[in-house]
């Protein structure tokens, strides 16, 4: 049962690397003669399609030939009346005529109900699995980049392009399927017959194609301006309500709720003065696109009618041309309708550029393969500085840390403690200076598997809407119940949970709301010891703990911590007697290193910042009592 479960996954993983593609390379920029960075996705997509694209479009030929055939038969069957009239009665062979006409008619009629069906299929099966790349490949491209880059890009501004700019790149191949190659057949279509039939009426047809492209150009680089400025408010409204949303307990708790909801609607005005402003151009463009066709039409018929009054053309042919002239107008006219629409897609298209086309990128292809660890770390004269700044967080920082060792690293504010963390994890890469783990270059490893061994409980709880289960068991997927309890146990969490009415499937919320700070670290805590990590970090895991919630962590932890080596960032300096070694940072700079009783013994850095330490937790007590 198990091993024919197994078989269906393996089938349904196969069937989904073939529907889901990766379009990362379709992306890619190159420059152009004048240096400007040029996008040629479109070109690659339609390239990538080549043959979807072929096929499809014959069967639309196939689907719109009544389209051209109903106009020549029905001007055919007019002629023979006319025709019939003048000669005082229909003859057989004009009987046969009206019979083919009117079969031919009814035949292609008939199937354009198959053909429109079976290229709609085609099409949707290749829109759907274009539109499902694009966004499989954003999301591939956003867990490659670095945590730098997600810290600098606001994660409102994110959300939107992968939410609304996806789906209008994805609009580009669903314009060119549904309206750029119909209308394009249509005109070329219509402008056959028509030359056949009669050179000089087609010439005065083309007449609608330059008057419509100068159309065009007068209003392309407005149209796109303004998709451009509209995009750019709908990004920061996202963003501001994003952090409106992840601020809400702030700003209730210093009743801001005015200030918050003001800065809010402004910037929804701005972005509704935009959309007036990219509807008014887009109504301008339409208005006097109708108009200028509308005049046009009117204008064949004036024109046909003359040549018919003249012997030129039959009487049935004005229903030709005039039908031939309104398919062509409508079809320039449905082609530069779009305009508005490729000028949001090409736009969308520049803004995820942006994120697919961002260097900085975790690469694991090619490194050295790292399926287990013994925790030997070695920090070899690091140095650390973020993008665009000149002082460096971390510098000069050498330390040889054993397997199973416990480090405790402390210090002020800013000092550079959590950027080490950072460091080990490899979220951070060295600007300078080498880190080794059991005697390996870190940066030859695959990251990825390197941080299999890693555990990290940070500072501020990360849960998930979902059951406290499910919040510990996160990602796993091999994992017993043994498991789970052990870790219950070692994390404290039966303290509360046992008065939970659904135990462990209680649920705790979006980002955990629904239950204490305390509370939501312990299970932070357990999520990180199920793993059973060769390196486990805690960055000031206790400090959002009460003392007794701390107690009986703080035990959990020395228990956890035997086998494996351990980083912990401490607030309080009273929690780390234990650690076989303390490193005291300052301005980024190990200034100590030592046992907590030879730091104290010293009356140096550690001394002080212990006295201050004591001093800020007696005011403290004070202030509760």
């Amino acid at each position: 049962m198990k091993s024919s479960s197994l078989e269906k996954n393996k089938k349904k993983d196969k069937f989904l690397d073939q529907v889901i593609p990766d379009y990362s390379q379709l992306f890619e920029e190159k420059k152009s003669k004048k240096g400007k960075p040029k996008n040629r996705f479109f070109a690659k997509l339609i390239k990538l399609n080549f043959w979807g694209l072929l096929f499809t479009t014959f069967l639309y030929i196939l689907q719109a030939s009544p389209t051209w055939a109903t106009p020549i038969c029905t001007a055919n069957i007019i002629n023979i009346a006319t025709d019939a009239v003048k000669s005082g009665g229909m003859t057989e062979a004009m009987w046969l005529s009206i019979i083919i006409n009117s079969v031919v008619m009814a035949v292609l009629i008939f199937l354009n109900v198959p053909f429109t069906v079976w290229r709609r299929n085609l099409v949707s099966k290749m829109l759907r699995r274009t539109g499902a790349g694009i966004k499989s490949s954003v999301v591939r491209k956003l867990q490659s980049l670095s945590i730098t880059y997600h810290k600098d890009m606001q994660t409102g501004r994110i959300q939107s392009k992968f939410l609304k700019d996806t789906e209008a790149v994805d609009d580009l191949f669903h314009a060119l399927m549904f309206s750029i190659i119909p209308n394009i057949i249509g005109v070329v279509g219509a402008t056959i017959i028509s030359v056949y039939k009669n050179g000089w009426v087609a010439l005065f047809f083309l007449l609608v194609i330059p008057i419509n492209v100068l159309l065009t150009f007068t209003f392309r680089s407005r149209i796109r301006n303004r998709y451009r400025d509209y995009r750019m408010k709908t990004e920061t409204v996202s963003n501001k309500l994003s952090t409106m949303l992840s601020m809400m307990s702030v700003t209730k708790s210093h009743g801001m709720e005015k200030k918050e909801l003001s800065s809010v609607e402004g910037s929804i005005k701005s972005l509704s003065g935009s959309g007036v402003e990219m509807d008014k151009t887009v109504a301008y463009f339409g208005a006097w696109s109708w108009v200028i066709n509308a005049f046009l039409s009117g204008a064949c018929l004036v024109f046909c009618s003359v040549l018919a009054i003249n012997g030129v053309i039959g009487i049935g042919d004005i229903v030709l041309y005039q039908t031939m002239f309104t398919s062509i107008s409508a079809q320039v006219t449905g082609l530069i309708g779009i305009l508005p629409h490729l000028g949001r897609g090409f736009d969308a298209l520049s803004s995820v550029s942006e994120i697919m086309n961002a260097q900085d990128v975790e690469i694991n292809i090619g490194k050295k393969s790292v399926p287990e660890i013994t925790g030997n770390i070695k920090f070899d004269k690091v140095y650390y500085k973020y993008p665009k700044t000149e002082n460096y967080v971390v510098q000069d920082f050498s330390l040889d840390v054993k397997a199973g060792e416990c480090i405790a690293v402390v210090g002020s504010s800013g000092a550079g403690k959590t950027t080490l963390m950072n460091l080990i994890t490899a979220l951070l890469k060295p600007t300078d200076g080498e880190i080794y783990v059991d005697g390996e270059k870190m940066s030859e490893f695959n990251l990825s598997e390197y941080r299999h061994n890693i555990s990290v409980v940070p500072q501020n709880s990360m849960l998930f809407a979902g059951s406290i289960k499910d919040n510990i068991t996160y990602c796993l997927e091999e994992y017993s119940e043994e498991d789970v309890q052990r870790v219950v146990e070692l994390a404290n969490l039966n303290e509360f949970v046992k008065d939970l009415p659904f135990g462990l499937d209680t649920d705790v919320g979006e980002y955990g709301d629904k239950i204490s700070g305390g509370q939501r670290q312990r299970i932070t805590i357990a999520r990180a010891l199920i793993r059973n990590p060769k390196i486990l970090i805690l960055d000031e895991a206790t400090s959002s703990l009460d003392n007794i919630s701390e107690y009986h962590v703080q035990q959990a932890i020395q228990k956890s911590i035997k086998g494996r080596t351990t980083f912990i960032v401490a607030h309080r300096l009273s929690t780390i007697r234990n650690a076989d070694r303390i490193v005291v940072m300052e301005g980024g700079v190990a200034v100590e290193v030592g046992t907590y009783d030879e730091l104290m013994a010293r009356k140096g850095k550690f001394f002080e910042l212990k006295a201050l330490n004591e001093i800020n937790l007696k005011k403290a007590e004070e202030s509760l009592s």
